[in-house]
């Protein structure tokens, strides 16, 4: 039965409380303490059973409670002061950005585009890593001032809720989300119309309605499908489900995110000089916005593409070949032979635009990687992966040299240190380990910490956490109608005093959530051992169609059902924020055990060092790159081996978890154990101090949105700007430019290598070399001439190189130009060096073209195609 009508019902509230609305409808409520605090006043229970939606709470909770909220003292000084809070945070000038740029009259407009945003637990529109990171980089831009905006997919399901079988099995529901009831809100034209786009999908119109969601002063704008003017079930279900469907429904989501995305933000008058693509699928904006530049400026294809590719950042988050979005040839003629042809490319060079080569699937990574002017990995180790992952996107550059560099992830601190937490920071550091939380001075006054409270503190955080996943653990068995008996131990479960090792993440096969329990029996004496006992809470989400995943998940249930084993080991079902933020606090170690080097980066533990809370983890990913500086190493955590790697993987998870239990036994358990009269672990403090003191100012989203402002955004604003101006001047005599090398490469070769070091030379001495090179109809300003020099492997290979710019130095009788530099060796052994060739011009956004590129004694070969 259909409404004839449809009506929206809001709170009715007292007009001395009215500004709960206010507070509630914008998202800096979730990393403020006290404005949970004032939330929570209201009705306690009904703020847990609401999941922590404030809309939803104000619009459930009695009138009566609202009416007497309305004439309580303590509850309106309470919201006074939140209310007050609030404006100052919006109306504050006084943010890192403006202290940077302070008289910047041109400021960058970025846009974050991602398909997942984790910001809070009641607004389920994200799955996991990626959702968090996206949404806490949303809160540090917000509270460092940089102008940015997020674009993303309203979904109405969003991802599965997570239960349990009676034989440990996974199983997966969805919920839809009450838009109404959340703190979100329908954007409208200044006439009261909502702001709608519309998306040709093979041949057919969708549309989509746009919402916001404020992130304290950053907006997060979404898409959503499910509306009136999609007649269709398949139109009005591409926003239905994160990551559901099969591949036409995801290449569907990525064109509405990506080009719808795009569209919207020109109907709501916004012009942005940075857009930032978060993993590959919103790629497709790539070609939008060639598409609106080569409109609205009568830029040519290629012209268009160097000033589009100025402004687009990309990161790329997994080294794991899965995690990459393939679209069959078949897929994308079908929605993009239109986009095709007003691009002016046969169907053929469009499909190479993402492709690696041949006729292979379009690669959303590497239409994403050939696009933007910017990539990183998001972690060092990451970073290097990637290179060697996508080297062969650009042929003939040493793997180093591959224009992908790294911006470790951050976690925001704010949203992920408990209340006590932040009150003894509070104390002892000052406010500004929340302003300032990437200033490493700020962190080293938790030395001041008395160890008695810093060890109280976090004590009370593990009993809370015991008691809190008693009660999640009796309310799992009785879901699924376990015996009376079973429910009542539920009470017994864990020891408020007993070292605590949490593991929480997406149950992926690569992470080996199972490898702690390789080895039962062992595991058994170290959990049971009366005088140190040891208990393990895990929780995570396995994808639904990840069977292995959920096999992990069956062999970790089947152990927290045993009735020895029950009693030390848990599995929360339903992993999301407000689980990960009690296991964060509470736990006194975190477990990472990824088999490296798949893991990207992971932010898990650093929420868990933010409270700190010591890692013990795999050399992978973040951990990696603080483990091997000797500033940080054996003492804030434990690395379970020292990132070696076998070919065989059963050999390797023997090995690690060999390793995993020696830590245990050797220096984990004892060290937590190992208590005075005062019953305080002193050496574990001491490691809790050095973990905070090592680590804070670096794993936090502050320092991580800073890096993207000065190294990627400030740039590409400013290159963007450049070549825009005069329309588009720069852009058209770069792209002419570009045209000519392409056109002339073929003529461009090393004639010879005339001057080189004799077969030894001592340390430090000057090294000259001279070659000839073969220019055609092309001159000295259009290209850079370098001396490639390195160490020689065993293989005969160059690696460990690094060039040095040769300079033009007349032309010989055969026309070739003399080119002449020198260098000097800074270590003895076998080393190497070589001559290459690559364009050059000042507005070049990257130090190497695809294909263009020339190395000496390498036969005379035409340009590669340009893709």
């Amino acid at each position: 039965m259909r409404p004839a009508q449809t009506f929206s019902v809001v709170p009715s509230l007292p007009p001395a409380i009215e500004s709960l609305r206010t507070v509630a409808y914008n998202l800096r409520w979730c990393w403020s303490h006290e404005s949970v605090e004032l939330f929570r006043r209201l009705d306690h229970d009904l703020w847990e059973t609401t999941g922590h939606n404030p809309v939803l709470l104000l619009g459930t909770i009695e009138q009566a409670r609202l009416e007497e909220a309305a004439v309580d003292d303590a509850f309106l000084a309470h919201l006074q002061r939140v209310e007050s809070n609030l404006e100052t945070y919006l109306a504050g000038d006084a943010t890192w950005f403006r202290r940077i740029y302070p008289k910047s009259s041109d400021v960058p407009l970025i846009v974050y585009f991602s398909a997942e945003f984790g910001l809070t637990e009641c607004l389920s529109i994200f799955a996991g890593g990626l959702g968090i990171l996206a949404g806490d980089h949303l809160k540090s831009a917000s509270d460092l001032g940089v102008p940015l905006v997020g674009v993303g997919l309203l979904y109405q399901q969003g991802y599965f809720r997570q239960y349990l079988s009676q034989s440990g099995w996974q199983q997966e529901s969805y919920v839809d989300n009450d838009f109404h009831n959340l703190p979100v809100t329908v954007v409208r034209h200044p006439d009261g119309s909502v702001v709608m786009v519309e998306i040709n999908m093979a041949g057919r119109p969708v549309h989509a309605q746009v919402w916001r969601v404020q992130v304290g002063r950053v907006s997060l704008y979404l898409l959503d499908t499910n509306i009136p003017a999609n007649a269709l079930p398949e139109d009005r279900n591409i926003t239905n489900q994160l990551y559901g469907g099969d591949r036409e429904m995801r290449i569907r989501q990525e064109i509405l995110l990506g080009i719808g995305g795009y569209r919207a933000l020109q109907a709501i008058g916004l012009e942005p000089t940075v857009y930032h693509m978060n993993e590959g699928h919103s790629a497709f904006l790539s070609l939008e916005h060639i598409l609106h530049l080569m409109r609205s400026r009568d830029l040519s294809l290629a012209e268009a593409r160097e000033l589009a590719s100025a402004s687009l950042a990309f990161t790329t988050h997994t080294p794991v070949e899965a995690g990459h979005d393939y679209f069959h040839p078949d897929l994308m003629n079908r929605y993009f032979g239109e986009t095709a042809r007003q691009l002016g490319l046969s169907r053929a060079d469009f499909l190479d635009l993402g492709r690696t080569a041949g006729d292979g699937e379009f690669c959303m990574t590497v239409l994403a990687l050939r696009m933007a002017s910017r990539a990183n990995g998001v972690s060092k180790l990451h970073g290097e992966v990637s290179r060697k992952m996508w080297q062969s996107l650009w042929p003939s550059v040493p793997v180093d040299e591959i224009p992908i560099g790294h911006v470790t992830n951050g976690v925001h601190f704010r949203s992920w240190i408990s209340a006590e937490f932040n009150q003894l920071y509070d104390r002892y550091l000052g406010p500004n380990w929340r302003e300032e939380p990437a200033n490493s001075e700020v962190w080293s006054r938790v030395k001041s910490i008395p160890a008695e409270e810093l060890w109280r503190t976090h004590e009370r955080r593990r009993v809370r956490l015991v008691a809190w996943a008693r009660r999640r653990v009796r309310d799992q068995r009785m879901r699924r109608a376990a015996p009376q008996a079973e429910i009542d131990a539920a009470a017994e479960v864990l020891d408020p005093d007993t070292l605590t090792i949490g593991f929480a993440r997406r149950f992926a096969t690569y992470k080996r959530a199972t490898l702690i329990l390789r080895d039962m029996d062992r595991l058994l004496k170290i959990l049971g051992d009366p005088a140190r006992p040891v208990q393990l809470i895990f929780a995570g989400k396995a994808h639904p169609q990840d069977e292995a995943g959920k096999e992990l998940i069956r062999q970790i249930t089947e152990v927290s059902r045993d009735p020895v084993l029950g009693r030390h080991v848990v599995l929360l079902e339903d992993y999301d924020m407000a689980v990960a933020r009690a296991m964060v606090q509470g736990v006194d170690v975190w477990l990472n055990t990824p088999l490296r080097p798949k893991e990207a980066s992971g932010t898990s533990g650093m929420k868990a060092a933010a409270n700190a809370v010591l890692n013990m983890s795999v050399p992978d990913g973040w951990w990696d790159e603080v483990w091997n500086d000797p500033q940080n190493s054996n003492k804030m955590g434990w690395a379970i081996g020292k990132g070696e790697a076998y070919t065989d993987q059963n050999y390797q998870d023997e090995v690690e978890a060999e390793a995993l239990y020696d830590l245990l036994e050797r220096d984990v358990v004892p060290t937590f154990y190992d208590r005075g009269a005062d019953r305080i672990p002193r050496k574990w403090v001491e490691r809790m101090k050095a973990c905070v003191d090592s680590l804070c100012h670096f794993v936090n989203t502050h320092r991580m949105v800073r890096d993207y402002v000065e190294g990627y955004y400030s740039k590409a604003h400013a290159q963007f700007r450049a070549l825009e101006a005069n329309n588009a001047h720069r852009a058209r005599e770069l792209s002419a430019a570009m045209e000519r090398i392409r056109r002339e490469w073929q003529d461009v070769w090393i004639a010879g290598v005339d001057e080189g070091p004799s077969s030894t030379i001592p340390v430090a001495s000057a090294m000259p070399v001279r070659a000839r090179v073969h220019l055609g109809r092309l001159s000295p300003q259009d290209v850079i001439v370098e001396l490639y020099v390195g160490r020689v492997d065993t293989q005969g290979d160059l690696f460990e190189g690094n060039s040095v710019t040769m300079e033009a130095a007349g032309r010989d009788s055969e026309g070739n130009y003399n080119y002449a530099g020198e260098t000097s060796m800074a270590q003895s052994g076998l080393h190497g060096f070589t001559v290459r060739v690559r364009p050059s011009h000042p507005d070049m956004p990257l130090a190497f073209i695809p294909g263009l590129i020339c190395w000496a004694g390498e036969p005379r070969v035409a340009a590669a195609a340009v893709k």
